[in-house]
């Protein structure tokens, strides 16, 4: 679809949103998903092409869940500055609503060595298998184009599938609601925000005890804190900083997600406790092994 079909819905006296230009990025091909609340709320997910954003409307979002398919409407191309708008366009303009930069990123063909001809060349035989390296979404997708037409005889709807690799998940990204540019929301996911921001550490304590595990903050059998500060306990963790440096004092090391914990000996038994005070001396019993030679 040419940009001038983007071009003849919006009225840009009107709108904030962007004029319909060709762009390139370089080097790497860049993707955005928008989540836009319009007449209704669905999620935009737009891949660099050809100059171009080539657009899908996905109504609940992209899964990480190999075994869900969602099915996204191909839209008309957006321009490439499309990809930094956030906003409210107002009512009676097209797409009146708001919208917010859900997840960013770069990718690429899956096929090794495959460049923007062979997605452009993938794209119009109507299969897509692509890598995304955004916040949120992360790696393999697929885009397949079903043999449906629309009453225009278009055929402009497709599946996304996300491929079972290491990103894979029955976790529902979706759930988080904030932006990756601004860190705004949409107004009706404030209050989601609200109240993952009022989970205390008691909350995260319940958590784990559901899973299994021993809540020491309301049964303790042992000094978790033994005459040592809270503070002096607490687990070193990583800072962000807008700049690298180098300094002969300084080693690096790769942030790896994972636990961080604090290692002690009580009444002569090696005791592993995690960041927020939860004792895992037996889920990661082969440490403790370690430090008890």
């Amino acid at each position: 679809m040419a940009l001038k079909t983007y071009n003849a819905k919006r009225n840009f006296k009107k709108t904030a949103e962007p004029q319909g230009r060709m762009h390139k990025s370089d080097p790497q091909l860049i993707f955005v998903v928008q989540k836009h609340h319009a007449s209704h709320l669905h999620y935009d997910f737009r891949l660099e092409m050809g100059g171009v954003l080539k657009s899908w409307a996905v109504p609940k979002g992209p899964s990480l869940d190999p075994s869900v398919k969602r099915l996204a409407m191909e839209v008309e191309d957006h321009p490439y500055d499309y990809k930094d708008f956030e906003g409210k366009i107002p009512e009676g303009n097209y797409g009146a609503g708001d919208v917010i930069v859900w997840d960013n990123g770069l990718y690429a063909s899956a096929k090794k060595g495959a460049g923007e001809k062979e997605l452009l060349r993938d794209y119009r035989k109507g299969r897509l298998s692509f890598v995304l390296l955004g916040k949120k979404l992360k790696g393999e997708f697929a885009l397949v184009r079903t043999p449906r037409e629309d009453k225009s005889g278009r055929r402009n709807q497709w599946l996304l599938m996300k491929a079972d690799d290491e990103y894979a998940t029955e976790k529902d990204i979706t759930d988080d609601v904030v932006s990756v540019i601004s860190e705004k929301t949409l107004p009706e996911d404030e209050g989601k925000v609200k109240k993952i921001k009022k989970k205390s550490e008691k909350e995260e304590i319940k958590k784990e005890l559901r899973k299994g595990k021993k809540d020491l903050a309301q049964k303790p059998k042992r000094t978790v804190r033994a005459k040592m500060t809270e503070e002096a306990l607490a687990p070193m963790l990583a800072t962000l900083v807008d700049t690298p440096f180098n300094d002969p004092e300084w080693i690096f090391e790769i942030k790896w997600d994972g636990y961080r914990l604090s290692v002690r000996k009580e009444n002569g038994r090696v005791v592993l406790i995690s960041r927020n005070g939860i004792d895992v001396t037996k889920k990661y019993s082969r440490i403790a092994a370690a430090f008890e030679k």
